[in-house]
């Protein structure tokens, strides 16, 4: 996601509360929306790729074994709140009901723009329930691996920021490599405002998720199986998905 030093302000404010989970209907099959993990996955440019190194090697050794060395801010993955804030949890500390859950992929039709406001999502009004996962697809997915997509990409507003806050969700995923400023574009002190303002609360970040073109506009059952690594900012994530029916007994 973001490669940065420590900045000091006002810390881990704590988990929001969520309702109690409710049984999903699955309608569809499941879609994977996740890069797979290789030394090409989308990556902020100065970390360095992810090296996967045989170490035992058949036919020459009895099986294969395979070493792996990466920052777990590469291809897709989890931010945990410790991301941005000392005192907050790591991956080990993330309630399993705040990984998975019902949720909604929603197409942004920015048509050049590239600042997300609260009135590209004013369509989620009455659909976006507490405690809900909000997907986001601009189409950026399709650009990884070029410049565009790690300089030139759209983010959030500050003011879009605080109405997903307002909307209590637990989880905001994009097919985008930050919700903040695109690297090149940060002025000097760049502080992750976006970042900072939903993993303070408790809203976890998905980056870099692709493929959701199957799930455009559809109430989705969200798996979000990241790896549990010990006091971790992040971790690389398989990320799942499959079409819900909705309350009213309809798929969205």
């Amino acid at each position: 996601m973001c490669d940065c030093p420590h900045t000091p302000g006002p810390g881990w404010q704590g988990w929001q509360d969520l309702p109690p989970a409710q049984p999903l209907q699955p309608v569809g099959d499941w879609v994977d929306l996740s890069h797979p993990l290789s030394a090409d996955a989308p990556r902020v440019p100065s970390f360095p790729a992810p090296v996967f190194e045989l170490i035992r090697q058949m036919p020459r050794d009895p099986l294969n074994v395979t070493r792996m060395q990466m920052v777990v801010h590469i291809g897709t993955h989890i931010d945990s709140p410790r991301h941005f804030f000392l005192d907050a949890p790591a991956m080990e500390d993330i309630p399993i009901n705040r990984l998975c859950g019902p949720g909604i992929v929603w197409p942004v039709a920015l048509n050049g723009a590239k600042l997300i406001e609260p009135h590209h999502l004013a369509g989620l009004e009455g659909c976006l329930a507490p405690g809900d996962a909000l997907v986001l697809e601009t189409g950026w997915h399709t650009r990884a691996g070029s410049e565009a997509y790690d300089n030139d990409h759209p983010t959030l507003s500050l003011e879009c920021a605080d109405w997903l806050l307002a909307q209590r969700i637990r989880m905001l995923a994009l097919d985008l490599p930050t919700p903040d400023l695109p690297v090149r574009k940060r002025p000097e002190g760049f502080d992750f405002p976006i970042h900072k303002r939903l993993l303070q609360h408790g809203v976890l970040i998905a980056e870099h998720v692709t493929n959701l073109a199957p799930l455009r506009g559809k109430t989705v059952e969200l798996l979000c199986a990241a790896l549990n690594i010990t006091g971790a900012d992040g971790a690389p994530a398989r990320i799942l998905a499959r079409e819900i029916a909705t309350p009213s007994g309809n798929a969205a």
